[in-house]
């Protein structure tokens, strides 16, 4: 069956998964890349951007199952780009240059749908307007029976969290806070359990908390 999962989802110690103020140059708003800095010396990451290299442990074994047996991913427009509102930039195809990493359809959830974009390297930016419900049936049928990624961001998860269609969540807490931004646990209270919970601390100081339907 395939399954809904969240991977390397970062949050500070008081719940922020994005920080305030999100612009094209700065797509973390005044977070910075301080809630990712243990993702992007891992060699799954490198990998990612076609680099050798990169370190192994724990960060780096967690971070790695982001891409293993996922068909298709369901985004929120904020995690596609910066722009609000009615599209006025049709050449702005997201943060990831010509060839994205995600090398499979992507739904990016808008009111405002604009064409399809096909990216090098198999990624297909679809743009719909729909609910977790609607969007999440279309992505289950482009995955072929593979497994659909939520990649975020914060009020996506979130959404999808409070209609129970997560089925694996890895959340990685970072000891950080930041004091404002967009928050992902907001309205979830027991949540927990729905879940099985697993924590693994790792040296670089963050706490990777994996919650897997119970």
């Amino acid at each position: 069956m395939s399954l809904v999962r969240v991977h390397n989802f970062s949050v500070s110690l008081d719940g922020f998964g994005t920080g305030e103020g999100q612009t094209l140059d700065a797509p973390f708003g005044h977070a910075g890349h301080r809630l990712h800095g243990w993702f992007f010396n891992t060699r799954a990451f490198r990998s990612m951007q076609g680099k050798d290299g990169g370190d192994f442990g724990v960060d780096d074994a967690m971070a790695a199952t982001w891409a293993d047996g996922i068909g298709a991913e369901i985004m929120g427009r904020n995690k596609f780009g910066p722009q609000r509102g009615p599209w006025e930039d049709h050449d702005w195809n997201g943060w990831w240059g010509e060839e994205p990493p995600f090398h499979t359809p992507v739904f990016v959830m808008t009111h405002h749908p604009r064409p399809s974009v096909e990216m090098k390297g198999g990624t297909t930016f679809h743009f719909v307007d729909g609910s977790p419900q609607e969007v999440l049936k279309q992505a289950k049928e482009a995955a072929g029976g593979l497994d659909v990624r939520l990649g975020g961001g914060p009020s996506t998860v979130r959404a999808f969290l409070a209609e129970d269609l997560v089925d694996h969540l890895h959340v990685v807490v970072v000891p950080i806070l930041l004091g404002r931004g967009e928050r992902l646990w907001d309205g979830l209270e027991g949540i927990e359990e729905r879940f099985r919970i697993e924590t693994v601390a790792s040296p670089s100081g963050v706490t990777h908390v994996t919650f897997n339907r119970a």
